[in-house]
């Protein structure tokens, strides 16, 4: 789950994850993070996420700016351990939080979708052979990070699958996936970091 690490002279007063697809932050009540200071504008940025896991971050044309690495920006796509700086507040950017140990959920963003159907994927391999790992967000992934980790999204069509990072890279039925989404369906096996996953799709 990306989320933003809010700090004041070393402190961290604030977790903020991005649940929406657009978060505003500013001086006046009407923005999702809201910073009572005068050097923030009423509306100064915005975070913006894209597709499955990128975050742009963006200048509402503030009076005193929006920094990162001492640059003013005015739109930029934000990198994990970036920190921005508006006056004395410091904002990190997290890709994802805490991520689970060994396989499962770690993240999960936009907005529910309708469900026609259930799907889940069963271990099939290793140690956790027979855990069953039901998909019930929009958007999910599943891996160890720095080694393999896909997201899987669930669109009004269907579910799908896509490589999102790792040395690693898994395959379905045997093919390697890539950045484009594919469409899983009942009974595809999805390999991840040596481990086998079946893919369950039930009315």
């Amino acid at each position: 789950m990306p989320q933003l690490i809010v700090s004041v002279e070393g402190v961290e007063i604030r977790h903020v994850p991005l649940r929406k697809d657009r978060t505003t932050l500013g001086r006046l009540p009407d923005n999702d993070i809201v910073f009572e200071n005068m050097v923030v504008s009423g509306h100064h940025c915005a975070f913006d996420l894209k597709g499955v896991a990128d975050v742009f971050v963006e200048d509402l044309h503030s009076t005193n700016g929006t920094y990162i690495d001492g640059k003013m920006i005015t739109r930029q796509l934000l990198h994990d351990g970036d920190v921005i700086a508006i006056g004395k507040f410091r904002i990190q950017y997290q890709a994802a939080a805490a991520q689970n140990s060994g396989f499962g959920a770690t993240m999960s963003w936009l907005a529910e979708p309708q469900r026609s159907a259930h799907a889940s994927f069963q271990v099939v391999s290793g140690s956790s052979a027979g855990l069953e790992m039901p998909v019930v967000k929009a958007v999910t992934t599943y891996g160890r990070p720095g080694v393999a980790v896909v997201a899987v999204s669930h669109r009004r069509d269907g579910y799908y699958v896509a490589y999102l990072e790792g040395s690693s890279q898994p395959t379905l039925n045997g093919a390697p996936i890539g950045v484009d989404a594919v469409q899983l369906v009942d009974s595809d096996v999805l390999e991840l970091a040596g481990t086998r996953m079946l893919f369950r799709l039930s009315a």
